[in-house]
């Protein structure tokens, strides 16, 4: 791998800049609350109407057709300017992969537009009251109906659904196949009749989580991607992208270390005299930010020559996800007592990040994976 950045890669990176720099809204309300989600959407519209909303995707979708390392590149100056989180993510950095891999012309010529301006909003219908981590057990039916299809389920879990106006999950077609047989990725309009959103607040206050309750939706056979019955193909690639780099790239934990390295600086003798392990915490977390970058650069470079990571994203998953857990909680032992005190970013980020080692598929589900498709050990 060469570790140089080309002449092009340099200046976009300083075009990105510049113009994060110049743009990105400072003090956004949480984007899992109804203001604070209308306000990120039209922070969303503005990247869009600059060319930034989706910069590797293709010239006529929207994008820049900027190149896998231009993209990782993006993300570091837009976590590194203080970008606020993208309220668009479930569309444009899980479905859209989804779309670009399964979908057929016309569903990518109405889909992925109206997705990048921010018109239509996605949410993700996986998790279902008696299936959480377990994505074959889902009961959620799908009947054939003349040319379309009747849907009847409920999801739960569904991140910012109380806000959203589509959802993309799975549906069992077949119920006399076996559980990872049978299923069929839908499309689902949030507005079709026989759709109930019923959001609920969480603990920290925010309100954009939601269930879905879908009683006979009809909906047309132009809503399946990638074929009926073959749904579990089609869902472990958006699982493959939402454990991998494309929801959480090595921009976010940098900003994030780097962030606790000043803080540290700012509170450094106080802190040391209160626990002498703190030093080294915050050291390891951003050795491991910078691990993070590194690795996905390689991982980068191996997908550009035509390679395949396999079942490398779970490694990937469980790393990010327990390294955001490790950055806040070292912000937390420096601010001590403080931590808990006013309206402090870093105990919000430290809630949100104990959900990390959850979604996505569990911790526990990942290292099966691992010790299963990677190490080649037994089932016991």
């Amino acid at each position: 791998m060469d570790l140089r950045f080309t002449e092009a890669e340099t200046a976009f990176r300083a075009e990105c800049r510049a113009w994060l720099e110049a743009n990105v809204p400072h003090g956004l309300p949480s984007g899992d609350t109804r203001e604070g989600f209308a306000r990120h959407l039209d922070w969303e519209r503005a990247l869009f109407d600059a060319g930034w909303a989706v910069v590797s995707w293709p010239e006529e979708y929207g994008g820049r057709g900027a190149s896998p390392m231009e993209w990782l590149v993006f993300e570091e100056e837009y976590y590194r300017a203080g970008g606020p989180q993208r309220v668009t993510q479930n569309g444009i950095f899980l479905l859209a992969p989804t779309v670009f891999e399964f979908g057929t012309p016309a569903q990518k010529d109405h889909i992925l537009p109206r997705m990048a301006r921010g018109d239509d909003l996605w949410c993700q219908g996986w998790s279902e009251p008696g299936a959480g981590s377990d994505l074959a057990g889902i009961q959620s039916r799908a009947a054939r109906d003349g040319d379309g299809w009747r849907l009847s389920g409920q999801k739960t879990w569904t991140t910012r659904g109380a806000f959203c106006t589509h959802l993309f999950g799975l549906f069992r077609s077949d119920p006399e196949a076996e559980r990872h047989r049978g299923l069929t990725y839908f499309l689902v309009p949030l507005d079709a009749d026989g759709v109930t959103v019923r959001g609920f607040g969480r603990l920290d206050g925010d309100e954009g989580f939601a269930e879905v309750f879908l009683d006979d939706v009809l909906v047309p056979d132009t809503a399946v991607l990638g074929g009926v019955d073959q749904g579990w193909s089609v869902a472990m690639a958006t699982a493959s992208v939402e454990r991998g780099l494309t929801l959480r790239s090595p921009g976010r934990f940098m900003a994030a270390a780097d962030r606790l390295t000043a803080l540290y600086r700012d509170r450094a003798a106080e802190a040391d005299a209160a626990d002498p392990t703190l030093r080294d915490r915050v050291v390891r977390a951003w050795i491991d930010a910078e691990a993070y970058r590194w690795q996905t650069f390689a991982t980068v470079t191996r997908l550009t020559e035509g390679e395949s990571v396999g079942s490398e994203p779970s490694m990937t998953k469980v790393f990010w996800s327990e390294l955001d857990v490790r950055i806040h909680e070292a912000a937390l032992g420096l601010l001590g007592p403080h931590a808990e005190l006013g309206d402090n970013p870093w105990m919000k980020g430290y809630q949100f990040a104990l959900s990390g080692p959850i979604y996505a598929g569990t911790n526990e589900i990942q290292r099966n994976v691992i010790a299963e498709r990677v190490l080649g050990l037994p089932r016991r």
